[in-house]
């Protein structure tokens, strides 16, 4: 019986994400794909785009005009959370009414930017009142920005990825821009566009991997034990391999630098992982892989293993918690100086207002 999945993008990032899924769902096909064409996903799966801005809505290629809420909230919350949190809150009943039009789900996954306004302050009260209406599990999928983005986007991570924490939610995985970075020569908009077809194309393969019949079965209840695992932080890694690279050698790559979605020392700071091989049976050396995961688990404790028989060159992907985070430790410590930063200039601002009060009580003289 196939899962029932929920997926929302939340905010202009959490949008792009969605619709890139969508567009690999589709097959790939052009624009006007969602009018003659039906999504091909492993699950039964609901996606739903929520934001402030119309524009960016506007901008979705692959997500149906019917699978779009727009809270209005002029053009956008301008990466202020407190704005965001209560334009949330007076479009509740909205939100809602999208999202339980189908009775129930067995998985969520709200993706979203912890860095902008939208994305970053609807998701924690999202997930809260997710949580106290269902029982069905539910993870983040959180964008880390580029550090050179600005001080504001890097204290919104701080105290959205502690809200979120805090909020109930099963679980985050974290992507992390400035680590999935390629070069000071890479634009902005070619990185955001590569990053968002990584996640997609991770996420599912996520679904299909809960959601198979496999020579060696993962499932919900796997994932779950996985991400209980640690500080509630996670990652993703994926490797494509070609038939000349060895089963060890493609789940090895899975969970190297090239692989994950997110800077992890996997051999110090994993908790768990589960570790999903797709591939003609030919292709599918078993002993090589049990061999292979045998080690991972020696290194970081349990690790799931599913196999799934399919057409193509094999692919790996592996879910790893993890109960450490070197990256997150320098996020935070970037986030507590570029508060500093808004606190002095804040100070600044004010101090120039008192320039005015020089002349209260006075009239011009002419």
């Amino acid at each position: 019986m196939a899962l029932d999945v929920l997926l929302l993008g939340v905010g202009q990032c959490g949008n792009r994400i969605l619709d890139e899924i969508n567009k690999q769902a589709f097959g790939g096909g052009g624009r006007f794909a969602k009018y003659f064409s039906r999504q091909s996903f492993p699950s039964n799966v609901t996606t739903i785009a929520l934001n402030t801005s119309k524009n960016d809505l506007r901008e979705l290629d692959f997500t149906k005009a019917r699978d779009r809420i727009h809270t209005p909230h002029l053009h956008g919350v301008g990466a202020n959370r407190e704005e965001g949190k209560e334009c949330y809150k007076d479009n509740r009943d909205v939100i809602f009414n999208a999202i339980e039009k189908k009775d129930s789900y067995d998985v969520c996954f709200i993706i979203n930017s912890a860095g902008g306004g939208t994305g970053s302050s609807f998701s924690p009260l999202l997930v809260n009142d997710l949580k106290e209406r269902h029982d069905f599990q539910l993870y983040n999928i959180v964008v880390l920005p580029f550090r050179s983005e600005g001080t504001i986007f890097l204290q919104n991570t701080a105290f959205s990825l502690r809200e979120l924490s805090d909020s109930g939610s099963d679980g985050l995985f974290l992507v992390d821009n400035e680590f999935l970075k390629r070069s000071e020569r890479e634009s902005i908009h070619s990185a955001y566009e590569r990053i968002n077809r990584m996640v997609a194309e991770r996420i599912l393969f996520l679904l299909k991997a809960l959601d198979s019949e496999m020579m060696l079965v993962t499932d919900l209840g796997d994932f779950k034990t996985v991400m209980e695992a640690g500080k509630g932080f996670a990652t993703m890694g994926f490797f494509d391999s070609s038939d000349n690279v060895a089963i060890s050698q493609a789940i090895k790559k899975s969970l190297s630098p090239s692989g994950l979605l997110f800077d992890a020392d996997i051999y110090n700071e994993a908790a768990r992982a589960m570790v999903t091989i797709q591939g003609k049976k030919e292709s599918l050396d078993m002993e090589g892989i049990t061999k292979e995961i045998d080690k991972l688990a020696d290194e970081i404790g349990h690790v799931f293993k599913g196999v799934v028989v399919s057409e193509g060159n094999p692919k790996i992907l592996s879910v790893v918690s993890l109960d450490d985070s070197e990256t997150l430790d320098d996020v935070y410590d970037k986030a507590v100086e570029a508060i500093k930063i808004e606190k002095k200039k804040k100070k600044l601002r004010e101090k120039s207002e008192e320039v005015f009060d020089k002349i209260d009580g006075m009239e011009p003289e002419y």
